[in-house]
């Protein structure tokens, strides 16, 4: 990211912390329903819309974490460039093992967490999809956030059902 004059942190405040706990919560349940499932079962597409475990993982991977955060909150100009199009995250080649799959959500949530720790919660993002979004809807880190806790949640839910009709295993949410 290149010097401007947009906030930036080296301790994140109390809210950005906040936000980062709940949101690692989801990450967590993305990565715990899906425990014990062979790679067979992890790209086995249970809904009619044919999606499985593991393209939704690496959509959370590429869609999600690298794109809000290293994308539009700190306009990384070389991730803006290598963004896939469509629905190419949801798309994992039958060559590419689920362990690798797995590994590189965990990295972009790294990657993801560095960004976040270095940003203040009122900070604007840095680019804006305006060609995906038309005019920005989210104008904050903040925001931005809480639309991923919101977006991490709501596949974490896909996550359960199919994990369900897999095997029958369900996540108990306690916290």
């Amino acid at each position: 990211m290149k010097e401007d004059s947009r906030a930036t942190t080296t301790t994140p405040d109390s809210e950005v912390s906040a936000l980062l706990r709940v949101l690692d919560g989801q990450r967590r349940h993305v990565l715990g329903i899906l425990d014990g499932l062979d790679a067979e079962a992890l790209r086995r597409p249970v809904l009619p819309s044919g999606w499985h475990c593991l393209g939704l993982v690496q959509h959370l991977a590429l869609d999600v974490e690298r794109f809000w955060f290293q994308a539009v909150v700190a306009g990384d100009e070389e991730i803006i460039l290598g963004l896939p199009s469509g629905d190419e995250a949801w798309n994992v080649p039958p060559e590419v093992p689920a362990v690798d799959v797995l590994d590189r959500y965990r990295q972009e949530a790294e990657l993801a967490d560095t960004v976040i720790t270095g940003t203040a919660a009122g900070t604007a993002p840095a680019w804006w999809p305006h060609d995906l979004f038309g005019e920005p809807h989210l104008h904050t880190l903040r925001d931005v956030l809480l639309h991923v806790i919101t977006e991490t949640a709501c596949h974490a839910g896909h996550l359960d059902a199919a994990r369900e009709l897999i095997d029958g295993r369900r996540w108990l949410v306690l916290t």
